[in-house]
């Protein structure tokens, strides 16, 4: 999609790109400023792998302040990004042949990650009509023997959907039926949530240390580009994380710890800003998508995407041209109103299509139109 965008864009033709999952703002001013004074101070060697004690210390206290979770510095590990995180975590827990259950939608990277370790995945359906989210009673019906590993991410990408405090009880209080099995909980949208304060199904006591928390600042920092995130475990699986990562990158870049640092020292105030734009663009798309017939689409709860479903439109066609499912409905809305999604077949529903509305009011506003338009279109 990006490489046709590309080539659209190359003929003059106005492509409006909702497929980017990144914010469109700036980094704050404060924290390009501390990158700057790290290269004048020479930040320039080698950091210790599971990064800087100052920014790992400057984490646990973010996790303790904000979120409620009690951390040492020795239990952070920095990395070249969330992503990596992840990959870490999953590269040091699961063996060839276990299982690891994914609620779907998911982001696509979780299965290949997955795939690379070895292991099974293991889907656990999730629709639009329960706003994307598995309940305990699914959870429970996909644990076997060879469950090793759940892997979820709230806020959501692909659909925004958020966890509520009462719904990670219910899914707390199944794995405290289940002592061998662990939580990987992808947290990186926390900040772009619409529905109060976070809640991390790591704030449970009883689960608490099988649980490894994923977050970072390149969504809440608009800092996408600085390749930097974290993760919070039991000693045990930090210290594994640190060893298998020493063995691929090495440490996180030094000016980019620097930066992260001042990040989490330097309060809340883009944070928040960030957020109440985001809120106003989810409003504003939601209630266009509405208006389009056979869209079907809920209203969520965080991140900046919409996963509507959109199977009605499938067997439809124009000019010769017809719509089997949702990748040929993203090529055509591509191709017919210049706007660029991405099939929900990624992210593991093949009826949907992920929009995301990281991009102005006004680009909003044309890109909603000229779908709307081209769906009209099919017959």
């Amino acid at each position: 999609m990006a490489k046709m965008g590309r080539e659209l864009s190359a003929k003059g033709i106005d492509v409006i790109n909702l497929s980017f999952g990144e914010p469109d703002f700036f980094t704050p001013n404060n924290v390009k400023e501390a990158a700057k004074k790290a290269i004048d101070d020479n930040y320039s060697y080698y950091t210790p792998v599971s990064g800087y004690p100052e920014l790992r210390k400057a984490i646990a206290e973010k996790l303790l302040r904000e979120n409620g979770l009690s951390y040492n510095f020795d239990q952070i590990v920095v990395s070249t990004g969330a992503k990596q995180s992840l990959a870490t975590v999953v590269m040091c827990l699961v063996d060839p042949g276990d299982e690891v259950i994914v609620p779907t939608p998911y982001w696509v990277s979780y299965s290949e990650m997955i795939k690379l370790a070895e292991g099974e995945t293991v889907f656990i359906d999730a629709t639009v009509e329960n706003n994307f989210k598995i309940t305990a009673e699914q959870l429970e019906k996909a644990i076997t023997p060879k469950t090793k590993l759940f892997m979820f991410s709230s806020p959501c990408n692909p659909t925004g959907s958020v966890y509520s405090h009462d719904e990670l009880a219910a899914l707390a209080a199944v794995f405290e039926k289940h002592p061998n099995i662990y939580i990987l909980s992808d947290e990186i949208y926390e900040h772009i949530s619409f529905v109060g304060k976070h809640a991390s199904i790591a704030s449970f006591d009883s689960i608490k240390d099988r649980v490894v928390v994923i977050n970072g600042f390149s969504k809440s920092y608009a800092m996408t580009g600085w390749r930097i995130g974290y993760l919070a475990a039991n000693k045990e699986i930090a210290n594994a994380c640190d060893k298998m990562q020493g063995q691929i990158t090495s440490g996180t870049c030094s000016i980019t710890q620097r930066a992260a640092l001042e990040a989490y020292e330097g309060g809340l105030e883009s944070v928040h800003q960030m957020r109440e734009e985001f809120k106003k663009r989810r409003d504003l798309v939601y209630s266009l998508l509405q208006e389009i017939p056979g869209v079907n689409v809920n209203l969520p709860d965080g991140a900046f995407y919409f996963f509507p479903e959109v199977k009605s439109f499938f067997g439809k066609s124009v000019d010769g041209q017809t719509i089997n499912n949702a990748e040929d409905l993203s090529l055509y809305l591509l191709n017919e109103a210049h706007v660029s999604t991405v099939t929900g077949e990624a992210f593991g529903n093949e009826n949907c299509i992920r929009i995301s509305y990281a991009a102005a009011e006004d680009k909003l506003k044309l890109a909603m139109k000229q779908i709307k338009d081209a769906l009209a279109k099919l017959a």
